[in-house]
């Protein structure tokens, strides 16, 4: 079924294939919210203590991830996602530690963008399970 907006006559997705992604997104940062929070022991024990601006910055942070997973399907999720990145690879100044789960979850986002090109990629091309066209055998 030609879309008629390109000169490929690719078919557009039956389904939403953002849907899926967007899932990823938001359990991602659920996770790394609570993995944000795991690293207040850390912080207290083997950083010297949690300090009122570590504790509110580290707990402001999760909430906002929390917060931010609900919101994935805004059009400006990706730039807040990677914002948060910023934040939480800023956490390296208040312990080392923060800063090591900063750079693993820069690579988990790297990989979810990688992802995400692929998925565009492979919809421009039509390449999609849900763009293919049923063949009639006869």
């Amino acid at each position: 079924m030609p879309n008629g907006d390109s000169m490929t006559d690719v078919p557009p997705p039956a389904t939403d294939p953002w849907k899926g992604l967007r899932g990823v997104m938001a359990g991602t940062l659920v996770l790394e919210a609570i993995v944000v929070l795991l690293a207040l022991p850390v912080v207290a024990d083997v950083g010297g203590g949690v300090t009122w601006f570590s504790g509110t910055y580290l707990v402001a942070l999760a909430v906002v991830m929390f917060l931010g997973a609900g919101v994935q399907g805004k059009p400006w999720a990706i730039p807040f996602n990677l914002g948060l990145q910023v934040l939480l690879l800023a956490g390296a100044l208040i312990h080392l530690s923060i800063g090591i789960v900063g750079l693993v979850f820069v690579a988990v986002w790297a990989f979810i963008l990688m992802l995400r090109a692929d998925v565009q990629r492979r919809m421009d091309a039509g390449l999609l399970p849900s763009q293919r066209m049923k063949r009639t055998e006869s």
